[in-house]
């Protein structure tokens, strides 16, 4: 009598967990119909709903079957080609999608996420020069008009021998040349950067690659919801019936022709991404390098006017200054003059410590190009042997055999040599 005890409560629990797993499995498929509407894509959806229709109603699922389909509910969340996966090692027929596809389409898009990046770059890089140039051109108004009120006063005023007359109206056209400059690298910017960059963005090439992965991503949604179908069916695969069975190959058969299309695609869709983004990144990149010579050019040749502008500004101060000592009368005899020929060794305001006994050297710091009879050329770097510093602002002296006079300001003292090495060295061979 015990023992009956014993075994009738065996059989009690038995049916008892039988009922508890019966339950949750329901529960379980009653909860997925529910998460249905909250899974992103239609296709995923779809494999779930043919998953869940092929389990309602059946025997009881075994735990290995059970934990897959637990695992099926953080998956579709991941990928429809996990989900594929698990399904085929489910006894489904074999996986669905391989290798190859996996690797094509995640190419395919890396490849749309690397040329939809790019695409924005351009586009940034538009948008900012656009911005760029709109502003550079009104503030090219202004330094327009400021150097025409310059050479205005300039030219009113020169008849008046004043230096600021002068200066102004070289400050003006100074100005008027480094607008011009800057003309010209807008100009670049705009016709040899920022339109190729904007036809690029908009061009057909992207496009028809674009086109043709969406293509590729609906085909690849029809084979999943295919897919689905065929594991539906195979599901049934215990009704033998001829019906079935014809139902069953037809619909393997449909699926074969749809991963065969899916697949060339795919290759078509790959090979215009590829070549697009060759293109982007060689485009933008040369784009890149056009921008950067254009600002290089324009910022080494305002340096060279403003250099130029500097140069006749010190200049005309140094020549201003000269003609107010010499109204003052002179209260040193070695004051230098032309006429007496008494020779001063200093330059840029530094005063020689010797006589005219001594000549030095000085290198050339701006170019200079004679005007008239008597003057000395100068190139910058030249080294020339000064011999006489007037206090006008002039000094004379030779470089390359040649000799005459030139700017005081053009020139800087290095070194000095005595007069008696410079004669041996002029009457050497």
């Amino acid at each position: 009598m015990e023992a009956i005890k014993k075994q009738a409560s065996k059989l009690r629990e038995q049916v008892a967990r039988q009922q508890q797993a019966s339950k949750f499995e329901f529960v379980l498929v009653d909860s997925l119909e529910l998460l249905v509407p909250m899974i992103p894509n239609a296709h995923e959806s779809e494999i779930y709903c043919s998953y869940v229709v092929g389990r309602r109603d059946k025997e009881l699922l075994s735990n290995e079957v059970l934990h897959s389909v637990l695992i099926l509910v953080f998956n579709c969340f991941i990928s429809p080609q996990t989900i594929l996966r698990q399904l085929g090692q489910l006894g489904h027929g074999g996986v669905m999608i391989d290798e190859d596809d996996v690797q094509l389409h995640q190419q395919l898009q890396n490849l749309y996420k690397s040329t939809r990046a790019a695409k924005h770059f351009q586009r940034d890089i538009v948008r900012g020069l656009d911005g760029f140039v709109s502003t550079s051109k009104k503030q090219m108004e202004i330094a327009r008009k400021l150097a025409e009120d310059c050479c205005k006063y300039g030219i009113e005023n020169q008849d008046s021998d004043s230096p600021l007359a002068r200066i102004a109206q070289g400050f003006g056209t100074s100005h008027a040349s480094m607008e011009d400059q800057r003309d010209t690298m807008l100009g670049i910017l705009s016709y040899q950067v920022s339109e190729p960059l904007r036809a690029l963005i908009n061009g057909a090439p992207l496009e028809d690659a674009r086109h043709l992965t969406h293509q590729y991503d609906r085909m690849r949604q029809e084979f999943e919801i295919q897919a689905a179908e065929v594991i539906r069916r195979q599901s049934k695969s215990r009704d033998i019936s001829a019906e079935s069975v014809l139902k069953l190959k037809s619909a393997e058969k449909k699926l074969t022709e749809i991963k065969s299309s899916m697949l060339a695609l795919g290759r078509e869709a790959t090979a215009a991404m590829l070549s697009v983004e060759v293109q982007q990144q060689e485009t933008t990149f040369q784009k890149l390098l056009v921008m950067v010579d254009a600002e290089r050019s324009y910022h080494r040749n305002v340096v060279a006017i403003l250099e130029k502008l500097h140069s006749e500004m010190i200049l005309e101060e140094q020549m201003e200054d000269s003609s107010l000592q010499s109204e003052i009368p002179p209260t040193n005899e070695n004051i230098p003059s032309p006429n007496n020929g008494t020779v001063s060794n200093s330059l840029h305001g530094q005063d020689d410590e010797d006589n005219g006994d001594n000549y030095f050297i000085a290198k050339v710091i701006h170019p200079f190009d004679a005007q008239a009879d008597g003057e000395l050329s100068l190139e910058v770097d030249d080294y020339v042997v000064v011999r006489q510093v007037t206090s006008n602002g002039w000094s004379e002296g030779e470089c390359k055999g040649k000799a005459g006079w030139f700017p005081s300001a053009y020139v800087e003292k290095i070194d000095r040599i005595p007069t008696s090495k410079l004669s041996g060295e002029d009457s050497s061979p």
